[in-house]
């Protein structure tokens, strides 16, 4: 048996090799509000709660007020009236697949459900589309703003049709789709319409008090029948915590369940999960509470300075370009140019050696090869080392020069057909993109420098793609 300050200290030898959660030195996975005691806060309300059940509110009334409260406090940002509903969960893919859920379950009489969505909408969509037999209809975006095109969306809607998407912002280039266009073309039919604002439904109302132009996104839309936002994110609450709101509650039973035929008691779910822990519930609302409105618009403040900040930052690097016009608090890097003469999976390593994670996106439609950033309120105040990092990391990709894959190898991934694929062949592939167990030298390592095994990937199709990671993620879960 091990005491408790050695399991600690095991614990905390373990963290030591993760990307830093403070700081704002990852632009992606985490959110830091950068405020001192907000994390031990969280984590002391999460420990007061965290052994109580949420899979029975009247065994457990505590967490059903702090759902509640939650619940409300969502709905009075994003537009919600006194029939509004909702239901607290484990974060934002759970939230946008009770939504698809409900849609579905709402319309059982259309025997080939189905969802449209812009290309630009999260990957959790099509997630929902695979876990629950729904077709995912995909609809390309404006291929220069990256938005949903309103009447492309309206087009692809018909009889099949459950649930139209769209994002506030999108997560690839943080633009808000015309969600007004598209929910009065769903009402017109029929179909339902939820709002993706998991990443920005809690900071695009207080950049709007800012005086930043947020287009119209939430319940207030006439047509929007549903919306997500995580708390997790911009709310800078500890993971995982996300609401989904409906406009009633009719709309919501869908994404309920109850089975009362077996000898034990009668289960009663509002959410995907059954037991779930009050710790994150509760580290949620303490964390709403401290802050309050006020403490959010200083938050919005400092993230939307930084942003700016950055924005004009890369506006003056010789290379670099934002792609679209971001609405929120998300930026994506792109090169300048078809000879800007460096590779951005370069770029990724060398700020990467910098102590910065900027996170790497590949090709997609009209969207290039670029790197995303998640612009959080600790970031106010490092703008400038960040810039001069970034900076002397186009430089040195510039130097090294672009990474080139052999025209053979690119032909020969082309070809490939991943469902055909034995357990040998993504052996090997694996091993030549990097991701074997001798890329990095123990199983499923990784070396320091990712940018051929980006590079790799990049050509690959995307199902190529997914099957490769997907191999090698299993290679990264075995005991």
């Amino acid at each position: 048996m091990s005491s408790a300050d050695d399991v600690l200290a095991e614990l905390r030898a373990l963290r030591a090799h993760d990307l830093p959660t403070h700081g704002g030195r990852t632009l992606a996975y985490v959110y830091d509000s950068g405020l001192a005691g907000l994390d031990e806060l969280g984590a002391g309300a999460h420990a007061l709660a965290s052994s109580a059940n949420g899979l029975d509110p009247t065994a457990f009334p505590s967490l059903l007020r702090m759902e509640n409260d939650l619940v409300a406090a969502a709905a009075r940002l994003l537009g919600g009236t006194a029939d509004t509903a909702g239901a607290v969960t484990s974060g934002g893919t759970e939230s946008c697949l009770l939504a698809v859920l409900a849609a579905r379950e709402g319309r059982r009489d259309v025997a080939d459900p189905a969802i449209v969505l812009p290309s630009t909408a999260h990957a959790a969509f099509r997630k929902a589309a695979h876990l629950f037999g729904v077709r995912a209809v995909h609809v390309p975006v404006d291929p220069v703003t990256f938005r949903a095109d309103p009447a492309a969306m309206a087009a692809a809607m018909d009889e099949h049709t459950v649930l139209v998407v769209a994002s506030a912002p999108s997560y690839a280039h943080g633009v808000v789709d015309p969600v007004g266009e598209i929910a009065a073309a769903a009402a017109e039919r029929g179909v339902r319409m939820h709002v993706d604002a998991c990443i920005g439904g809690w900071v695009l109302p207080y950049l709007r008090q800012l005086g930043v132009d947020v287009p119209a996104f939430d319940l207030s839309v006439a047509g929007v029948t549903s919306i997500s936002v995580d708390l997790h994110k911009y709310a800078y609450c500890p993971k995982g915590t996300s609401v989904l709101l409906h406009a009633d509650a009719s709309l919501r039973r869908g994404h309920y369940f109850a089975s009362a035929d077996w000898p034990g008691y009668t289960m009663l779910n509002t959410t995907v999960q059954s037991t779930r822990s009050g710790g994150p519930l509760a580290a949620a609302w303490a964390v709403l509470r401290h802050l309050g409105d006020d403490g959010y618009l200083r938050l919005a403040r400092d993230t939307l300075a930084a942003v700016r900040e950055i924005a004009d930052g890369v506006a003056r690097l010789d290379g670099l370009r934002v792609l679209g016009t971001p609405d929120s608090t998300l930026l994506a890097l792109a090169t300048e140019g078809a000879e800007a003469g460096f590779d951005l999976f370069t770029v990724a390593d060398e700020m990467k050696a910098r102590g910065w994670y900027v996170q790497p996106q590949f090709a997609h439609e009209t969207s290039p090869v670029n790197l995303h950033l998640t612009v959080t309120a600790a970031n106010r105040g490092s703008e400038a080392q960040f810039l001069a990092d970034l900076t002397a990391s186009v430089a040195a990709a510039r130097q090294a020069g672009p990474v080139r894959v052999g025209a053979e190898l690119e032909e020969f991934i082309a070809a490939l057909d991943p469902d055909a694929l034995t357990a040998e062949q993504f052996a090997g592939l694996l091993a030549a993109a990097g991701l074997g167990e001798h890329g990095g030298g123990a199983a499923g390592a990784l070396p320091d420098r990712m940018a051929p095994i980006n590079a790799l990937l990049a050509v690959a199709p995307a199902r190529l793609r997914e099957r490769l990671l997907l191999e090698f993620l299993s290679q990264l879960y075995r005991p």
